[in-house]
């Protein structure tokens, strides 16, 4: 046990130090962007059906829906609703949109390292410009590959907060 658990170690190690530093920060995004995803989709299955009977037993439980009054407090909480339902969308988007921003960050940086390389050493030394080349390609793989699952998940979140948006609405009905 402790020795896979090394083994796992000195491979996240290993990577890590082919990749160079920006692959820890693409790490660190990736692993923010990815906890608020979990957080919508708890938030999403369990606390918002709470909410969602709530605003409904509230506004059912209103005796006359006609009035402006009326209409305004069902405003209010169609707009509760859809600010719970939105919360933090744009923040996971955001994380998504800079994946690939810090994997070209990488590719610059890691070409830089090639390009210094061959200025001291010349082109002879092809150990040292493939260790820049790897700092070069493998955050760029990191981030396409944060982003792109980034994109699926958030494409999926702003879709069941659109429809649920539209359900609440629906679902304040003016009439009894």
């Amino acid at each position: 046990m402790f020795y896979a658990l090394h083994d796992v170690y000195e491979s996240l190690r290993v990577f890590l130090e082919t990749g160079g530093t920006v692959l820890l920060l693409i790490g660190i995004n990736i692993f923010g962007m990815w906890t608020l995803i979990f957080e919508r989709i708890w938030f999403f299955q369990i606390r918002y059906r709470k909410d969602k009977t709530n605003t409904l037993d509230q506004w059912h439980a209103r005796r006359e829906r006609q009035s402006w009054p009326a209409q305004q407090i069902r405003t209010a909480l169609i707009s509760q609703s859809r600010e719970a339902l939105n919360d933090r969308l744009a923040l996971i988007q955001t994380l998504v949109a800079i994946c690939p921003l810090l994997g070209l960050l990488g590719t610059v940086t890691g070409m830089i390292e090639v390009f210094t390389t061959m200025s001291f050493f010349g082109t002879g030394n092809a150990r040292n410009m493939a260790a820049g080349v790897s700092k070069a390609t493998i955050p760029t793989m990191a981030g396409m590959v944060g982003a792109l699952s980034g994109l699926f998940a958030i494409t999926y979140l702003k879709r069941f907060a659109q429809r649920e948006s539209e359900l609440i609405e629906d679902g304040l009905t003016t009439e009894h």
